[in-house]
């Protein structure tokens, strides 16, 4: 999978740098909504270096993430705030209440998107089974059933 290198117009701290686009899966609207409305597979477990890609997506069609929610232990380093695209995200990080393998968006218009992360490590066909399967609107797994599907391997 060979993405297209995306420039970045503010990566902090004033520099400049660059990045390719997030390999990112969605699911189709359905109500009700399932666990995860889709994935995201990171290039890399640097949640910091990886999370502008993601919310470029959505910062252009959703509206502009300001916070998310992830499960305490996911990442190597959690950050409380993270540079993006043009603003800061605010990371919590939860001990419960939070999928291990989900990481929870929030924009400012109030919406919110549960996504998959498949381990960046994954193998390209472990990635994409599980990509296809979290945004199947027929299957309502949460992430940790939706790895646990996936075998060892994932």
């Amino acid at each position: 999978m060979n993405a297209p290198i995306v420039p970045r117009g503010s990566a902090g701290h004033g520099r400049s740098a660059t990045y390719p686009p997030a390999r990112l899966a969605l699911r189709p609207p359905t109500f009700p909504p399932g666990p995860v409305c889709g994935a995201w597979w990171p290039r890399t477990d640097d949640l910091a270096a990886e999370l502008a890609a993601l919310t470029d997506v959505f910062d252009t069609s959703g509206g502009r993430v300001t916070r998310i929610a992830v499960h305490h232990g996911s990442w190597p380093h959690e950050p409380r705030t993270l540079p993006v695209t043009g603003h800061t995200v605010t990371a919590t990080w939860y001990t419960s209440g939070i999928d291990p393998h989900t990481i929870r968006l929030f924009s400012c218009g109030a919406r919110r998107w549960d996504l998959l992360v498949v381990p960046p490590h994954s193998a390209a066909d472990v990635a994409a089974r599980l990509m296809t399967a979290a945004t199947d609107p027929s299957l309502r797994l949460t992430g940790t059933a939706l790895m646990a599907a996936a075998g060892p391997s994932g």
